[in-house]
């Protein structure tokens, strides 16, 4: 009795039928026939499962679908928007290189740099994302080994100039990585546009619903996949099973979802940018943003993130994001809630409005990561949070 417990029953896919959906298969280790199999198994990353650090079924759909999204001709899951960064530049960067950075970067991303800096003497320069020359002039061949970007940063909207950047890149055979999780591949497909690399945070609008932790790194060539995935294996920080299927089942609403963050997210900022009580809306896609005609060039949507600065300063936006009540007031951002943080009284609460200012945040900055419920009840909601006279 206790052998049949142990060994259920296993069928493998019934060859003339398959499922619909992806299978999970959550199972952390595979069986072979010989010896001789499970060693050329263990190989490379396009070998058949052994061990789902080193590759799992649904973690490859996953995987694959990415790359086809992106496209990419392959890529890496990894457990975490930050594992896919650090296990990229863990992989590429050794001690004494040089990397270029833009300017405005995820927090994370720049903590990672820094901390490479400081540990192993690598050389990080940045510079604003707008200006190919000014790129140009701060690569120092043949020390400088990765251009790091993002297509829309967080929280100013900033779009930098991918085109122009990506191709100076690869004309001083420098290698692009482009963060792309506030963008998704329905907005921006940084490959098509020369990256090397497309990184994702896929917690964010990939999966959609605010129950995964994950991340992924797209490659326009499979060598260098090749080349970070041994370190991948090394770091163990690869995608959970689970999680992949759970952003595969999201994908799948994925152009719909967006098409509706994006539209909404519009309105909102057409209509903050009205109030008096309103000094600034950053927002990719509204007239009058330093980064107005690069984003219409490069992207195909304003992205669902936006943020504005409240004359009232600190106590006004820490008012706002109190007393919505739709809206949530969470960190994270791509699901389909609308989700409101005041990083001033939050997430940058030390800092004095000097500090704030210098980091490019005003004491009265509010962000919003809008979802998809209706624009009327978001708007109501924003105006009875702002409270009466902002018209």
């Amino acid at each position: 009795m206790s052998t049949r417990a142990v060994h259920v029953v296993n069928e493998p896919p019934d060859p003339g039928s398959r499922p619909l959906s992806v299978p999970l298969v959550q199972s952390s280790a595979f069986a072979f026939d010989s010896a001789d199999e499970l060693a050329e198994a263990m190989a490379g990353p396009d070998g058949r499962y052994v061990y789902s650090r080193r590759g799992n079924p649904t973690v490859r759909a996953l995987e694959k679908t990415l790359a086809g999204l992106e496209g990419g001709d392959s890529a890496i899951a990894f457990a975490s928007g930050m594992g896919a960064i650090s296990g990229v530049l863990l992989a590429l960067l050794r001690p004494g290189d040089h990397v270029v950075a833009q300017r405005c970067l995820y927090g994370g991303t720049y903590a990672v740099l820094s901390d490479l800096a400081e540990r192993y003497g690598i050389e990080v320069s940045h510079v604003s994302g707008d200006d190919a020359a000014e790129f140009e002039a701060a690569a120092r061949h043949p020390r400088t080994r990765l251009l790091v970007m993002e297509t829309i940063a967080n929280p100013t909207g900033q779009v930098p100039d991918l085109p122009g950047m990506l191709a100076a890149a690869r004309g001083l055979g420098i290698t692009s990585v482009v963060d792309n999780s506030l963008a998704s591949p329905v907005l921006c497909r940084p490959l098509e546009l020369g990256a090397d690399i497309v990184v994702h945070s896929t917690t964010k609008y990939l999966s959609g619903h605010s129950d995964v932790l994950g991340g992924a790194a797209v490659f326009a060539d499979g060598e260098l996949r090749r080349a970070v995935w041994p370190r991948t294996v090394e770091l163990g920080a690869c995608a959970d099973p689970f999680a992949a299927w759970l952003t595969l089942r999201g994908i799948t609403t994925l152009p719909l979802r967006m098409r509706e963050h994006c539209a909404n997210a519009a309105v909102l900022a057409e209509r903050l940018a009205a109030r008096a009580d309103v000094s600034a809306v950053h927002y990719p896609w509204l007239a009058g943003h330093p980064s107005y005609a690069t984003a219409r060039k490069v992207l195909s949507g304003g992205g669902g993130l936006l943020s504005f600065e409240l004359a009232g300063g600190r106590e006004a936006g820490r008012a706002f994001i109190e007393r919505v009540r739709i809206a949530r007031l969470a960190l994270s951002l791509g699901g389909v809630e609308t989700l409101v943080t005041h990083p001033a009284s939050t997430s940058h609460r030390e800092l004095d409005v000097d500090a704030l200012a210098a980091a490019g945040i005003g004491a009265g900055l509010v962000r919003v990561s809008v979802g998809i419920e209706g624009v009327e009840d978001l708007w109501s909601d924003f105006e009875r949070a702002l409270g009466d006279g902002g018209g």
